[in-house]
């Protein structure tokens, strides 16, 4: 006998109504993109939006990125709502220096527990920060204490490749983004509005 689409479609309500019905736990999330795809912080940047057009504030920290002329940071430090920090001195092939960049990790950490203890900002985004790991520039166990015991209603979305394990069991809902083929591969540079 066969199934008919809207029958399939009635089962499949069922299913996803019964799922939202079991989700009644309100509380903060702590999310990871992580992974050798393209998309991590703009997927972040995604929820920057959101977060804005419910009423939220917004601390954003780029714990690796050290140039100031994203689209992204254009647009939203015109945002009221949102504090955008750039504490990266940039990549670290190009800084060279494995005590400036962890400085500056550093830096933009202390500026992070600001955000991570401010009850009023609603979402924290801290871009690029699994490098501060990778490099031993911060201590994951402090940092995941911190994450720990945040204000109980405030978001946290941490991206950046090769998160740890110990990172990953702590979030909520983590995204390990894949690449399958990136334009740069084949020689074409990064175009500003898709890249930066």
């Amino acid at each position: 006998m066969t199934v008919s689409h809207e029958e399939r479609m009635q089962k499949k309500k069922a299913v996803v109504d019964g799922h939202i019905a079991a989700a009644q736990i309100e509380r903060s999330v702590l999310v990871v993109n992580t992974g050798n795809g393209k998309g991590k912080s703009s997927a972040a940047f995604g929820v920057v939006a959101r977060a804005i057009g419910h009423g939220l504030k917004v601390g954003v920290v780029q714990f690796v990125k050290g140039r100031s002329d994203t689209g992204e940071e254009a647009f939203f430090r015109r945002q009221p709502e949102v504090q955008w920090h750039v504490g990266g001195e940039g990549f670290t092939w190009e800084t060279q220096d494995k005590d400036r960049d962890a400085r500056a990790a550093q830096a933009a950490w202390a500026i992070a527990c600001q955000h991570l203890s401010n009850p009023e900002v609603g979402l924290v985004v801290l871009d690029e920060m699994t490098y501060a790991f990778k490099y031993g520039w911060l201590d994951l166990d402090a940092v995941l204490a911190t994450l720990a015991s945040r204000p109980a209603m405030q978001h946290v979305i941490i991206t950046g490749r090769a998160a740890p394990q110990a990172l990953r069991d702590a979030a909520d809902t983590v995204s390990d983004i894949g690449m399958e083929k990136h334009a740069f591969q084949s020689g074409i540079k990064a175009m500003p509005g898709l890249e930066f």
